[in-house]
């Protein structure tokens, strides 16, 4: 009765181990473990149907970790793929890297709209997590600078490739250039041998500069990659500190120029970033050294972020122009030391530290360029790249047919004056003033040329031969009618005689006369003037320069025949090998040393130079070369030592000769060296 009117006794409910539960429908207690365990296993519990038509969400909703997952995973995709093309302006080429066309995203309007819209859209969520708005306008902004910045330099590399097509194309348009030749590598491996091309450095262990750069860490900054002087000497320190066994670093300032190959073949690790990665790497190094004036932006940031790190900075300036000085005045102090090529450089670069009220840290050093080993072992100089199968006297013959091979290639005979000039195309190197002064020899040669032929020419027939030749005149011979005959007959006969022989001294002298001038005129024809001009397609010729040089090429057609051009390039020895005469007719201030000018002259050239700069503590007048003064002054007298030159063959020969034996007692690489030594000493002993 109490189960069927579902009640259940206290003491049953004891003693039982199961919970019932009745059921309304059937009235039968079922217990409630069996319930649960018909639920869960049961394909006949009344909810299982539902449960398997929405079982696919249920699961999905119970998976929340792997859908959060699975969200941030296409909030990143969506992320990588939309922010660069939003710092491109929406163009593929330009996310690849192509810099053909600039984006639309150099227009001002499009970033700022841009940043007002992100500003708008995350304003309430900054404030809400308590931060300012302007945060992340700043760092929108920045990302927008260096964006525009990475496009600068592209437009900055597309305008200097166009511009370097464009002179490619004047190059082989304008007939004005003439001939272009070299550069002649392929013969100078073949004639002279690779051995000197297969070394990387011929560091002395032994020596003080071995000793003292061994196992030591070395940041060399380099202005530009150009083959002019000042990358070109950095490039060979850093190729002689690894050759010591000692770590180089180098940053490049402006990847302008074509020496990256150069540093490539060479194992010098170029650093791809020039501020943060360089900063860190400078810091780890036991010296930076600074190649160029144009270095204070890098020197300044640097010190600027580790301010005592100044003491380990070498700065080694080789320009010497005012605007240089000006943009570096600010920062020469920060260096440990300041190092000139010259005495005049040093001087004046005192001279407006002194006007500025610039206290320098310390003395300045004075260490010259010097020629390297593989231009001394082309030139036959005893160099570190001599062996027993390349002796000094081989390498002689072997530069002698280098020389004649070279100037067939140019079209030369052996009696022609060729004169070379190796450098970038600018006004402070003065071409167009050394065309000017060729122009002048030419133009001298050609007018004495007429007057000899003119002085040459003498009238044999004339109207009264006895008063053409100095013969007496008749006298008065009284009237004899025995012996007018005899009489008559006896004046015919020596006037006849006399004539004769006076008419024979005259031809001989005349012949003398002509042959004179024939062979005068022969010696002075075959004596051709040629100019040669180097560095065409530089990346640092000034171009409008290069053009008002072709339109005075262009006004003197037969003059422009007498002049060569040479592409830029590191294979110059069988240009020097090829040459009479090296011209330096830098303007200004003058050149600062004149790495060329050594180079020139341990081939044995004369040197034509300015009085001015590093150039006249070098040339030494009427010794080794012959000075003339700079400007439009000094045309004039540089044409009169070209004509010398070009009629003295002896001369300029024992003026090469005389510069030659200077380069061997002062300018070769140990003499450098030994003097940076010194400098180095100085530094790393104050570290």
């Amino acid at each position: 009765g109490y189960e069927q009117s579902g009640f259940i006794q206290p003491s049953l409910m004891q003693s039982t181990n199961h919970v019932y539960t009745s059921s309304t429908l059937s009235g039968v207690s079922t217990p409630v473990d069996a319930l649960m365990s018909q639920g869960l296993h049961s394909s006949r519990h009344p909810r299982r149907d539902t449960r398997t038509s929405i079982g696919g969400f249920e699961w999905f909703q119970s998976q929340r970790l792997l859908y959060w997952v699975l969200v941030i995973v296409l909030w990143s995709c969506l992320r990588l793929y939309a922010q660069p093309r939003w710092a491109h302006g929406g163009k593929k080429d330009d996310v690849m890297g192509s810099v053909d066309k600039p984006s639309h995203y150099e227009n001002g309007p499009n970033i700022k709209s841009f940043l007002a819209a992100k500003q708008e859209r995350t304003a309430y969520r900054q404030r809400a997590d308590g931060r300012s708005p302007y945060i992340l306008w700043k760092r929108n902004a920045r990302s927008v600078r260096h964006s525009r910045r990475r496009l600068d330099r592209k437009r900055k590399a597309t305008v200097g490739m166009r511009s370097h097509k464009s002179e490619e194309m004047v190059l082989t348009k304008n007939a004005s250039y003439g001939m272009i030749v070299g550069p002649f590598s392929v013969i100078e491996d073949k004639l002279l041998g690779s051995i000197w091309k297969k070394q990387s450095g011929t560091c002395n262990s032994k020596g003080d500069f071995g000793r003292a750069v061994r196992s030591r860490k070395f940041v060399l900054i380099i202005h530009e990659l150009s083959m002019t002087g000042a990358p070109l000497s950095m490039m060979e320190l850093a190729t002689e500190l690894l050759s010591c066994q000692a770590t180089v670093s180098v940053v490049v300032l402006s990847k302008k120029g074509g020496l990256m190959r150069e540093l490539t073949q060479r194992r010098i690790r170029v650093l791809e970033d020039r501020a943060e990665l360089s900063f860190k790497a400078a810091l780890q190094a036991d010296l930076v050294i600074a190649g160029s004036a144009v270095c204070a932006s890098w020197i300044e940031q640097y010190t600027d972020r580790y301010p005592t790190s100044s003491s380990r900075i070498v700065w080694w300036i080789m320009e010497n122009r005012r605007e240089y000085f000006d943009r570096s005045r600010m920062v020469l102090d920060r260096a440990e030391v300041l190092v000139f090529l010259s005495k005049s450089q040093s001087r004046q670069w005192l001279a407006w530290c002194k006007e500025e009220n610039i206290k320098l840290r310390s003395a300045p050093a004075i260490v010259p360029l010097s020629v390297n080993d593989e231009l001394a072992f082309v030139a036959g100089i005893a160099c570190s790249l001599n062996t027993p199968s390349f002796t000094v006297e081989r390498m002689m013959e072997r530069r002698q047919k280098l020389r004649s091979f070279v100037r067939k290639e140019m079209g030369l005979t052996d009696e022609d004056m060729l004169v070379i000039t190796l450098s970038s195309i600018n006004p402070g190197k003065g071409q167009l003033l050394l065309l000017e002064s060729a122009h002048l020899v030419m133009e001298s040669h050609s007018s004495q040329e007429s007057i000899r032929l003119r002085g040459g020419h003498v009238n044999l027939v004339t109207r009264h031969p006895s008063r053409s030749f100095g013969l007496p005149n008749e006298q008065f011979i009284p009237s004899d009618p025995t012996s007018q005959t005899q009489r008559k007959n006896l004046r015919l006969s020596s006037l006849s005689t006399a004539l004769t022989d006076k008419i024979a001294v005259h031809f001989e002298s005349v012949r003398r006369i002509r042959r004179k001038v024939q062979s005068e005129n022969k010696r002075m024809t075959s004596n051709a003037l040629k100019i040669l001009i180097g560095s065409v397609g530089s990346k640092s010729n000034k171009r409008p320069y290069l053009e008002e040089m072709l339109r005075f090429l262009s006004l003197h057609s037969n003059f422009s025949k007498s002049v060569l051009w040479t592409p830029a390039t590191t294979h110059i020895a069988p240009l020097y090998t090829a040459a009479d005469a090296y011209a330096m007719n830098s303007q200004g201030l003058g050149e600062t040393f004149g790495r060329v000018t050594l180079e020139a002259m341990a081939f044995g050239l004369p040197v034509l130079g300015t009085d001015a700069g590093g150039t006249k503590e070098i040339v030494e007048h009427n010794e080794t070369g012959l000075l003339h003064p700079p400007g439009k002054r000094g045309a004039k007298a540089l044409a009169l030592n070209l004509r010398f030159l070009l009629k003295n063959p002896s001369v300029r020969e024992q003026m090469g000769m005389r510069g030659r034996r200077k380069v061997e007692r002062m300018y070769l690489k140990q003499h450098m060296y030994l003097k940076l030594t010194e400098v180095l000493f100085r530094c790393l002993r104050t570290k």
